[in-house]
């Protein structure tokens, strides 16, 4: 598990963040959410060490990342999964060759066994045939799907996904909403997802923090999430004319009791 403990961070004299404490739960879908600009991407940022917080400490596992010395840190990234908003595919590189790279920088595995734990990935993720195809031969979502294999390839403990379904039809988020659930349950990974699709929140959120203006405004899952009295949360997941139709639902049924 990834704890977060009173993290603060500021840029020059702005905080950005104020006092968050938390813990993200290992085998869990742990989602960040909030409205942009809440803080949810320095936030992620500051867990794995893309930023350095003003104060405050990020444990995983029991072990002080802050406390680390650089070489330390290095190989505590090694770890460590990530999936950027935008795929942050090689171009220039085949879908094989994109999610062999980590396994050729980092491995000690022959190149036959980089290849085949590359394929054991894309098969995990339904790419199975893609393998020869360029970034710019396939669409978005396939994108995606390559992004999580890669990710994934060195068998990471913990998986870092920056808004995933950003840019994406609501049944291919889906998909890729499914496959990290069930590569989180499969591995036991701590997954922290940066989101603001609510169908993400609804479908895979069994742990659910909820940011507004730097701040832990509420933490819960996905079926609490609903019967929340937050208004701040409120404005946020009940945004959608589908979603307010539940939550007046909820009260009216409270209404009754």
């Amino acid at each position: 598990m990834i704890e977060a403990k009173h993290i603060y961070k500021s840029f020059d004299d702005k905080e950005v963040l104020h006092d968050i404490s938390t813990v993200f739960e290992d085998g869990k879908t742990n989602l960040i959410i909030g409205q942009s600009g809440a803080g949810k991407t320095v936030l992620m940022r500051t867990l794995v060490g893309l930023l350095t917080p003003t104060k405050g400490d990020v444990l995983y596992d029991g072990r002080n990342f802050y406390g680390m010395s650089k070489k330390e840190q290095i190989m505590m990234r090694r770890e460590m999964g990530m999936i950027f908003q935008g795929a942050a595919l090689f171009d220039s590189l085949t879908v094989l060759e994109n999610v062999r790279f980590p396994l050729d920088m980092f491995s000690n595995m022959t190149y036959r066994e980089r290849n085949t734990r590359a394929m054991e990935c894309l098969e995990r993720v339904n790419l199975k045939g893609a393998e020869s195809k360029y970034p710019g031969e396939i669409s978005g979502g396939m994108q995606k799907r390559v992004a999580i294999a890669r990710a994934v390839v060195m068998n990471p403990k913990y998986l870092f996904c920056d808004e995933p379904n950003s840019g994406l039809d609501p049944k291919t988020s889906l998909v890729i909403d499914d496959l990290l659930s069930g590569i989180t349950k499969e591995y036991n990974t701590t997954t922290i997802i940066n989101t603001h699709d609510m169908n993400s929140v609804m479908g895979i959120g069994e742990n659910i923090i909820f940011i507004a203006d730097g701040r832990k405004e509420w933490q819960g899952n996905k079926d609490t999430v609903i019967s929340s009295h937050n208004k701040k949360l409120n404005d946020l997941v009940f945004a959608s004319d589908l979603f307010k139709k539940v939550k007046e639902v909820e009260l009216e049924g409270e209404r009754k009791e």
